[in-house]
């Protein structure tokens, strides 16, 4: 072999290259997650554009006025109503002229974090498992359409499986790979206000999780400070980027008061106000009698929030939590039996959707993406033809059979359990179950919001079949004869 390549390749030092295969495996483990990113974004091809939503064209414009405010000084009274670092963030990569490089940088860091998952629970058949899980996650869930969606939704599973190799598989990550998973984390955090409430909870969890595995309090403790450390720093930035915006101290920003509109919609802030607006000025009560049983409705339609003037918009946002406490005094059952239903029609709402054709965004895109209008309309979601309903039913058995396995291993194969699996265990139960809670009580059931987390079931399902095969194929090797 060696005559033959050196004939090939004279100008290679054959010899050296064999004794020295690390770069050989950098760009052969490069090769893999680069052809993962691929599989991973198949929907927005399929499509043949990103598939966009309504909030999207928001998120495309919204970014420029806030970098003429940080870079030139140049003030605005409108930032936009949704994060603006996502906004800031994704301008860097379309500035206005095309989509695609949003797409390309989700499904490279989605392949890079799967990547770092599959080697830290599979060191042995790295590779192989990894392009399992990303093959099957992409053909069977919604994880591929989250990837090619010019949406935040897909970094909150991201953010949540990024904590996991942190905190449980951190002595598997390089110097480097730690800095790429923490700002990953802190990009998750940043992208959507759901994400910083639930990754919150997530630390209470871990550290329960950690103390029921034999660690002391202090060193569970010790074990999140990262974490812990990357939820302050994106609220350090939120916050310090909106008292340059807005010239006041806020999380949020001009958040519209959601809280406030879920629980006018469901009946008791409706009540709690019909009580009490005869003695009291507050500036819902002027608007009251002409609000509809709907969040979206509330807050976007002719009568709602958004077509409040700038003072009354600041007025009702200041009065939300007066409301909103108020009604939790005085209707505490009927909240309770509320968000009940809330969460249990969220955690069963979790189909392939949110992607139909709708006439708005047609006509709004260019506004973000100058003379990109007839592209989109040419794409199957302008058209109507993506067929959400096969590939949403495709998730549901997807999930059906995964929970079908996950019984299975509880109940057959403890003897496999490991710290590594129970952490990876906790952590998307806690995700499932909170995400619904939260996202169903805090807007209207969609299923595109249990969409964002559902394939994490599918997930644990195929890293515990994995795992089995791994065990097997082990076992099989250590009982074959061995000849010398």
């Amino acid at each position: 072999m060696l005559p033959f390549a050196r004939r090939l390749y004279p100008h290679l030092d054959v010899r050296a290259t064999q004794n020295s295969p690390t770069a050989d495996r950098a760009v052969l483990r490069a090769g893999t997650v680069l052809f993962a990113a691929l599989v991973l974004a198949w929907p927005a091809f399929y499509n043949r554009y990103p598939l966009l939503y309504p909030d999207s064209v928001s998120y495309l414009g919204d970014g420029t006025s806030v970098a003429r405010a940080l870079f030139l000084h140049q003030f605005s009274d409108y930032y936009g109503y949704r994060s603006l670092i996502y906004s800031l963030g994704i301008l860097a990569l379309h500035w206005h002229v095309i989509p695609w490089p949003i797409v390309a940088f989700s499904a490279l860091v989605t392949s890079y974090v799967f990547w770092l998952l599959s080697r830290a629970l599979f060191p042995e058949r790295t590779a192989f498992h990894f392009l399992s899980l990303v093959v099957s996650l992409s053909l069977f869930t919604g994880l591929g359409w989250l990837v090619g969606w010019i949406m935040p939704d897909l970094f909150g599973p991201l953010l949540y499986l990024s904590i996991f190799l942190l905190v449980f598989v951190g002595d598997t990550l390089s110097v480097g790979e730690r800095v790429v998973i923490v700002l990953i984390a802190w990009w998750g955090v940043v992208s959507h206000a759901s994400h910083l409430l639930l990754a919150c909870g997530l630390c209470v969890v871990l550290v329960a999780v950690l103390v029921v595995q034999g660690n002391g309090l202090v060193p569970s403790l010790r074990a999140i400070r990262l974490v812990a450390a990357i939820l302050l720093a994106a609220v350090l930035a939120q916050v310090s980027l909106n008292a340059y915006l807005y010239r006041e101290l806020s999380l949020n920003g001009n958040r519209p008061p959601f809280l406030l509109a879920c629980v006018i919609a469901d009946g008791p802030g409706r009540w709690y106000l019909q009580k009490h607006c005869g003695n009291s000025h507050l500036a819902i009560c002027d608007r009251l009698d002409k609000l509809p049983d709907n969040v979206d409705e509330i807050l976007w339609g002719q009568q709602g929030w958004s077509e409040a003037s700038t003072e009354e918009q600041k007025e009702m946002s200041r009065e939300e939590m007066t409301v909103v406490l108020g009604a939790l005094r005085e209707y505490p059952r009927e909240e309770l039996r509320i968000f009940g239903v809330h969460f249990w029609g969220q955690l069963l709402a979790f189909g392939v959707y949110g992607h139909d054709a709708n006439a708005w965004t047609g006509e709004n895109i260019d506004a973000a993406l100058p003379g990109q209008a007839s592209r989109y309309l040419r794409s199957r979601q302008a058209q109507g033809t993506l067929d959400e309903d096969f590939f949403s039913s495709v998730q549901d058995w997807a999930v059906i059979v995964s929970l079908f396995v996950i019984g299975l291993w509880a109940v057959f194969a403890r003897r496999l359990w490991s710290r590594r699996l129970a952490g990876l265990t906790a952590i998307v139960a806690y995700v499932v179950l909170a995400n619904a809670a939260v996202t169903g009580n805090l807007s209207n059931v969609e299923d595109r919001y249990e969409a964002r987390v559902i394939w994490l079931m599918p997930l644990l399902a195929c890293t515990f079949v994995l795992t089995w095969i791994d065990r097997r194929f082990s076992r099989r090797l250590s009982l074959s004869p061995s000849y010398p």
